[in-house]
């Protein structure tokens, strides 16, 4: 039995096998809503955000992946306990995003990184998990693969959608 929760092991998994950001956005997202929703300071939150950001600067949409590394490294840095209980070394962390800032800020194309993970068991379950998944720990993303690069157009939106239909029903009969 691990300490750490399976969402989190599959995001490390995508993070940094298949680089499938969305991915790793849908799995904690569903996470943070299950164990911590509402707060938005929450490392779940950071987490996504990371994600969010590497999805935008790989299509090279330097606004959104600025402001949303901005937000996920605010939240790292007021979590850095939870961050480090999480086997991601919390300094190096600072530095890294710091560089992928500076980097957004200069224009520079996507690459891949890592997260500093800092727990030997951590990264033994990830290695493991991503050969069970058929990916390589550390690859660097496939920049010319358009259903990972702009996985956001290609989904299926019906879920979202209906919930988005029944919030705004519930809304209209709330209002009379």
């Amino acid at each position: 039995m691990t300490k750490y929760p399976t969402s989190y092991i599959q995001y490390l998994v995508h993070f940094h096998g298949d680089r499938d950001y969305f991915e790793c956005h849908e799995i904690l997202e569903e996470y943070w809503k299950a164990t911590d929703a509402g707060n938005k300071k929450s490392i779940w939150v950071a987490l996504i955000l990371l994600a969010v950001s590497n999805y935008h600067h790989r299509r090279n949409n330097f606004p959104g992946a600025i402001r949303t590394l901005t937000k996920a490294a605010e939240i790292f840095s007021d979590t850095k306990e939870a961050t480090a209980r999480l086997g991601i070394d919390p300094e190096l962390l600072t530095e890294t995003l710091s560089k992928r800032k500076h980097n957004l800020l200069n224009n520079v194309p996507y690459t891949s990184f890592n997260l500093p993970l800092c727990d030997t068991e951590l990264k033994r379950l990830c290695y493991d998990e991503c050969k069970h998944n058929g990916f390589t720990w550390g690859t660097s993303s496939n920049l010319q693969n358009p259903d990972l690069v702009h996985r956001h157009s290609t989904r299926d939106r019906s879920d979202v959608i209906s919930d988005r239909r029944m919030a705004l029903e519930e809304r209209k009969s709330r209002e009379k």
